[in-house]
């Protein structure tokens, strides 16, 4: 190989290292955004659930009318804020 052949090669080493970083960079923020994808929609599937046995507990369904107190936090509102939190999660 000539020496300026050489040199050449070793430069092309460095653009290819930052390649191979870019692309790493890349998978990483893939993953991270599927992550939060998944964490949101199942914050929502619980908030969706949480409203489901809310409508079934006072339709006396479950054994009876939830209290003034379980139904002001972990009923409507709970739900609610599960859902709404989920959607922001997950449209990160």
């Amino acid at each position: 190989m000539t020496p300026s052949r050489r040199n050449k090669d070793r430069s092309d080493e460095p653009s290819l290292i930052a390649a191979e970083r870019k692309a790493a960079e890349r998978r990483m923020q893939a993953q991270r955004k599927h992550r939060l994808l998944r964490i949101g929609q199942v914050l929502m599937l619980v908030g969706s659930i949480v409203a489901i046995v809310h409508v079934l507990a006072h339709l006396q369904m479950l054994g009876g009318e939830p209290s003034g107190t379980v139904d002001l936090v972990a009923g409507y509102p709970m739900a609610a804020l599960l859902f709404v939190a989920g959607g922001i999660v997950a449209g990160q």
